[in-house]
């Protein structure tokens, strides 16, 4: 019976706030990172100083504190004036969107390039699939990977037929 009892209070601790863990916001996670902070702060009983935007002092420091906790010294220093963690919210998302926005239309320019990807007659293999490699690895660092099948297809639609035909057949 004490074995219970001690495996419930371990457990009890193990899933209290102290366990969870903040992330941490970097250049091109921010979308991500704002759903896990809004998911960790509510978890904590504090989401509700950032939205609707309650004055309620100690529950707007825990905010503040956990927000600090997952954002770079660099971002500390620039949103650190601000009073209320309703403010410090605004202001990151304020400064990350237009990167996201940025980030959004870098990733559709590049699918564009990749939709009109095609092998030149003078491309060797090589060439043409280390293009299509990045592409792909751009796109991956932007937030979207390219399946492999994806690639695949590609590849084999794009060859010369000409030139690759019996490669394509056998591939097929």
């Amino acid at each position: 019976m004490a074995d219970v009892k001690d495996e419930t209070e371990m457990s009890k601790k193990e899933i209290g706030p102290s366990s969870i863990k903040f992330p941490m916001l970097n250049a091109s996670n921010y979308t991500v990172w704002a759903m896990r902070m809004k998911i960790a702060l509510k978890v904590n009983k504090v989401w509700e100083t950032i939205d609707p935007g309650s004055k309620h002092e100690e529950k707007n420091n825990m905010a503040i504190a956990l927000i600090f906790q997952s954002i770079p010294e660099a971002l500390t220093l620039q949103v650190g004036h601000l009073d209320t963690a309703k403010a410090i919210w605004d202001a990151i998302q304020v400064r990350h969107v237009g990167a996201e926005r940025v980030r959004e239309a870098r990733l559709q320019t590049l699918m564009t390039d990749f939709d009109k990807l095609k092998m030149k007659e003078e491309d060797s293999i090589d060439t043409f699939v280390s293009k299509l490699t990045e592409i792909s690895s751009k796109s991956a660092s932007l937030g979207l990977i390219i399946e492999e099948p994806k690639l695949v297809k590609k590849f084999l639609k794009t060859l010369p037929r000409k030139k690759y035909i019996h490669m394509v057949a056998s591939l097929e």
